[in-house]
């Protein structure tokens, strides 16, 4: 077929269905989307609340003790604790229900995902690590969110194998970093991005195997060197020592220094590691991936996805998805699975469809909080026959009478679930972090939006009159309660105020590093922000021959296109209007390598 250019349902925007799509859509059975790609990621992250914990009660019989949940106390769906839903005291199946063909099939399935319990927390064999959440095996850890078995770490967004860290996202094998972003392998690492194998180091930007160095770019086995100039390893320390890193405007003034100087160098248009025929960003041993982010570990023939690790075959919008998922349409959160359509939080499963949190369980539809079943349509057990028999008229049926939602849009089979269905308020998900929007905006496109709750603390101390130094700071700075630097003006779920926990102040001093000034929702937003977006813009190496196109960067070899400009084109996450020298794999590798 050829390409199909369609307009968008939600944000009225045109976009293009390409011809090896249907292919992959023929193949599956199912529709091609109408939602655009930004949008359908938008709808199914509405759907992840990752990081706003509370407490409430667990509603499991015989249970009245306070929990923390991703779910609020006023929130009508009903919500056990991890021993509850895990337990024998209560059974999925006995909320099944007939299929009522004279009323849309996702009303049905919205009314029974509020019937079912659904768990507290997703929050696996934890020690001393209650605060985390979508967590694994973490131990001594403090507000981890999506990181798995790490030791004594805090305030972190997925992070994996490391220790003794904070403040850092996507970052594994690591220990004692801080403020961190995408590094993996380095050892007492500040304020730094895209770092592999680097140590004793601050203020870096895409080194590998460097240590003993400060506020550098785009250097390997590199040691001794400031700003990108070598030194004597004496040389070094000396210079080292008149820069006080426990000192919180000099940490400020190091990172304005560094801003600036990192965009005097060039950067590689795209993270395509050892990988084949495959666009997007941040991919690592992939092939045959289109529009495709942060993929690991042998993604292959997968679309318009992002977040997946560990053999994913097959796939087109999916999240959140490894250990050999294939087959697997606009879902989110499955591991591993074979032919999953339009579901979430999916454990181990084969022919699943608009189904929610089940566990090795196959040929299930409209399915909530199923274990080890088969052959099931809205939690209710049928034959093998009577299944197979039914499948086809739910999904013609969807067709036929498409659920509408509050503003218009219609899910017919083929569609994720409507964001009318997520229990969650916009601003409490993963949405917000991608697509920030006012809560006024998020109300006008038919999302949840919680208002803001006022706090009972006053706070007792101001972010400016915290000590300027670590070794000024004694212990009854455990008792404040330390107010904002946003004082909750900013649209990062800022908590208005927050406490220095006291393995969190060991850390600042084992590290020498300042009392921060935000609260650790807008830190984490912070560093969301030294991260390019899920979008590429189609552009033009900047490499002019011997200079960048913009005369900031000098050339330090000579390239294949000799002193003439270079044409190679490609699709990047740099918007055209960045600052930022983008050049083209060739280009970037003779000045890099």
């Amino acid at each position: 077929m050829n390409p199909e250019i369609k307009n968008c349902q939600n944000c009225k925007q045109d976009f293009t269905i390409e011809s090896e799509d249907f292919s992959f859509y023929e193949k599956i059975k199912v529709p091609p989307p109408t939602f655009c790609f930004d949008c359908r990621v938008q709808r199914r992250m509405t759907f992840r609340n990752e990081r706003v914990l509370y407490r409430r009660r667990c509603d499991a019989p015989g249970h009245t003790e306070k929990m923390l949940s991703v779910f609020t106390p006023e929130s009508k769906q009903k919500v056990f604790c991890h021993g509850a839903w895990w337990g024998d005291g209560w059974d999925a199946m006995e909320y099944g229900r007939d299929i009522d063909f004279s009323r849309p099939f996702l009303e049905q399935v919205r009314e029974l995902w509020a019937d079912v319990p659904d768990i507290a927390l997703l929050n696996i064999n934890p020690v001393n690590s209650e605060y985390c959440s979508i967590t694994e095996g973490n131990k001594n850890c403090y507000l981890v969110f999506g990181g798995d078995f790490n030791q004594d770490t805090l305030y972190s967004t997925y992070i994996f194998r490391s220790r003794d860290s904070m403040d850092t996202y996507w970052v594994q094998n690591s220990e004692l970093n801080y403020e961190t972003v995408d590094c993996s392998s380095c050892t007492k690492l500040s304020w730094s991005r895209y770092c592999e194998g680097c140590y004793d180091s601050a203020f870096l930007f895409n080194c590998k195997g460097c240590h003993d160095c400060f506020g550098c770019v785009n250097l390997s086995n590199k040691s001794y060197c400031i700003f990108n100039e070598q030194y004597s390893k004496e040389e070094y320390f000396k210079k080292m020592s008149e820069i006080d890193l426990s000192d919180h405007a000099v940490v400020e003034e190091m990172k304005q220094k560094f801003a600036t100087h990192m965009v005097n160098y060039p950067r590689r248009f795209a993270k395509l590691l050892r990988s084949t025929h495959s666009s997007g960003d941040n991919l690592e041993n992939c092939k045959d991936c289109k529009h495709c982010f942060d993929m690991f570990e042998g993604a292959e023939n997968c679309a318009y996805s992002f977040l997946a690790y560990s053999q994913v075959k097959d796939s087109f919008d999916v999240d959140h998805v490894g250990l050999g998922t294939e087959l697997v349409c606009d879902s989110s959160t499955v591991y591993p699975g074979h032919r999953v359509f339009f579901s979430r939080f999916i454990f181990g499963g084969r022919n699943v469809q608009y189904s929610y949190h089940t566990h090795n369980s196959n040929d299930i539809f409209g399915c909530v909080g199923l274990r080890n079943k088969q052959f099931c349509i809205l939690n209710k057990q049928y034959t093998k026959e009577e299944y197979e028999t039914l499948v086809p008229k739910i999904i013609q049926h969807m067709k036929d009478k498409p659920y509408v939602d509050a503003k218009g849009r219609e899910h017919s089979f083929g569609e994720f679930f409507p964001v009318e269905m997520s229990p969650f308020a916009y601003n409490e998900t993963l949405a917000q972090e991608m697509f920030p929007l006012s809560g006024e905006a998020a109300e006008h496109g038919g999302y949840k939006w919680r208002k803001k709750e006022v706090k009972e603390y006053i706070p007792t101390k101001s972010a400016s009159d915290l000590p300027p130094r670590i070794d000024r700071v004694d212990d009854s700075i455990l008792s404040e309660i330390i107010e904002c630097a946003h004082k909750g003006t900013c649209n990062d779920l800022c908590s208005s105020a927050f406490k220095i926990v006291p393995a969190e102040l060991a850390f600042y001093r084992n590290r020498n590093i300042p009392l921060p000034h935000l609260c650790s929702n807008c830190r984490h937003y912070r560093r969301l922000e030294q991260r390019n977006p899920m979008r590429t813009w189609h552009r033009t190496c900047q490499c002019s021959g011997a200079k960048s196109s913009n005369n900031v960067y000098q050339n330090t070899a000579t390239h294949i296109h000799g002193t003439e400009p270079c044409t190679t084109e490609f699709e990047t996450s740099y918007a055209p209007d960045r600052p930022e020298i983008v050049y083209c794999e060739k280009c970037y590798q003779q000045e890099v390598v």
